[in-house]
């Protein structure tokens, strides 16, 4: 294969799907069908499909929810069409619904079994992993089933190729919703709170929110520390030196200086010494703290 079909291949998309048996007891997959739609990736259409039903090695195994349970006896064991499996899905970009935990390790599995190397993928698209992260639970669940009956797309058959389809339509109907949704976002999502669906967009907002938001106002500090200025009436102030001076003035009416009992300072300079001192910067601290530091301050919190 030259450079630019190993180019052409690894610029196109194969949806697949692959229908099992039940695990045996020793933990035993058998592949019971295989259906892939390959895609182009420009227009989204089908270009191309191909399926099969595949004999297990326990036909027992066989679920009775396949009608044509009798087929499988008559069907091509998984050796016959691996080759066709392999060219369909070597290098190609492989997609699907959950195909990373389920349909990928079950292809590995059935080419080990016959010795074979497995098919490598270009690139993988999980459409699963895809929506939870961009679509959210809009529909209920994630569900292939779920998803097709929301945009009513139909009821799932879990038959490969029908589902393989089924996928790529659902990506479809998703990508418009998204698609709109960031045209016009506050209406479609506003629309979209009052139907309660639950977006990936809303419940990331939401929980944002919650995380920004404090725990109480009732914790929050203030930025300063309230001072509180004892100031006495000048009354009070002039009855407390009068008290303290005995009343007894000289000739002239002023108070007499009686010593005081520490640093022999006369009892009214000792009685003012002893009185609060009301400064500036209790006034200034008071007249600092209007009502839009308050509103400053709860701002910086709520940021």
């Amino acid at each position: 294969m030259n450079n630019s079909s190993n180019s052409k291949r690894m610029g196109e998309i194969v949806f697949f799907d692959v229908e099992t048996t039940a695990p045996s007891p020793e933990g035993r997959w058998w592949l019971l069908e295989f259906g892939a739609i390959l895609v182009c990736p420009r227009k989204l259409v089908e270009v191309g499909s191909y399926d099969t039903l595949i004999r297990p090695g326990d036909t027992s195994a066989v679920s009775r929810r396949f009608t044509d349970v009798e087929a499988f006896a008559s069907a091509p064991t998984f050796q016959d069409v691996a080759d066709k499996i392999f060219d369909i899905l070597d290098g190609r970009v492989w997609a699907g619904h959950n195909i990373q935990r389920f349909d990928c390790p079950r292809i590995r599995e059935a080419f080990a079994d016959i010795g074979r190397a497995a098919p490598e993928p270009a690139g993988v698209i999980d459409s699963l992993n895809v929506l939870a992260a961009e679509f959210g639970r809009r529909a209920g669940d994630l569900k292939m089933a779920t998803l097709a009956s929301y945009f009513g797309i139909g009821k799932q058959k879990h038959r490969s190729l029908d589902d393989a389809r089924m996928n790529l339509e659902v990506l479809k109907h998703c990508a418009t919703v998204l698609l709109l949704e960031s045209t016009l976002p506050h209406a479609i999502q506003l629309a979209a709170g009052r139907d309660g669906a639950v977006t990936r967009r809303s419940s990331s907002t939401a929980a944002a929110a919650g995380a920004h938001r404090p725990a109480a106002m009732a914790q929050t500090k203030l930025p300063f520390t309230p001072v509180k200025a004892a100031v006495l009436a000048p009354a009070a102030t002039t009855a407390a030196a009068r008290k303290s001076s005995g009343g007894k003035r000289d000739s002239l009416g002023k108070p007499v200086g009686r010593a005081s009992a520490a640093g022999n300072k006369p009892v009214a300079e000792a009685a003012a010494a002893a009185l609060p001192k009301v400064t500036t910067r209790a006034t200034t601290a008071t007249a600092a703290t209007p009502f839009h530091m308050i509103l400053r301050h709860s701002r910086a919190i709520l940021r």
